[in-house]
């Protein structure tokens, strides 16, 4: 059993909760010319995105864990894709700069609004810039444990849970790792160096947002 099918299941009362939070978010994304759909759980959220995703696309993404959690990289991976793994590649730079050219960059978010405005921090800044720019679509995959009332508290989310969390996932030593809340560091190993807000989309056919009614990431 992989570590996503022992996440939490939410009872019926939160589900429902979460689908007509989910319907506000989706809302919001829409008056930000992004384009939302809500996924009752992961299979629903994987079909959703294969919908989404023509085959023969090349595709980058920029380490997300709620993307894996619903099995999309899996189902890339024996697609008919082309995908960039710049986790596999020799050159993670090399691969980096192609993730600016490809059809469909994959991420996940640190935070959501339930008006629809993304948060993501990032250490290197490939997956915040890709979002922000280059990639002709971008698709993130969201649960609902991280819909936050407003950008202040989606702010908080990302810089005391999310960044936290992932600083255990990598071997670097941030004050935040022995702390488990952002200490406002400027430490050589911080992951907290660039932050985006993504509040409207140019394009409105480019930024693709699936609302999971589950936990995913972190």
């Amino acid at each position: 059993m992989s570590n996503h099918e022992l996440r939490y299941s939410y009872p019926e009362y939160i589900k429902k909760r979460n689908e007509t939070l989910a319907g506000e978010v989706i809302r919001g994304l829409k008056s930000r010319n992004m384009n939302g759909y809500y996924a009752e759980n992961k299979a629903k959220a994987l079909k959703t995105a294969l919908e989404i995703i023509p085959p023969k696309s090349t595709i980058a993404m920029g380490g997300a864990m709620s993307v894996r959690d619903i099995g999309l990289i899996d189902a890339i991976e024996e697609g008919d894709f082309n995908y960039i793994d710049r986790d596999e590649a020799k050159d993670k730079r090399q691969a980096s700069l192609k993730a600016y050219d490809a059809d469909f960059f994959l991420s996940s978010a640190n935070s959501i609004t339930k008006d629809g405005v993304i948060i993501n921090i990032d250490g290197n800044a490939n997956r915040v810039s890709a979002i922000s720019y280059g990639p002709r679509k971008v698709l993130f995959v969201i649960g609902m444990n991280k819909v936050c009332p407003d950008v202040d508290s989606a702010m908080k989310r990302a810089r005391n849970v999310a960044a936290p969390m992932n600083v255990l996932r990598f071997d670097i030593n941030p004050p935040c790792r022995e702390k488990g809340s952002c200490l406002n560091c400027k430490s050589p190993d911080t992951i907290c160096c660039q932050f985006l807000i993504t509040r409207y989309s140019r394009d409105a056919d480019r930024i693709h947002v699936i609302m999971v009614n589950e936990d995913l990431g972190f």
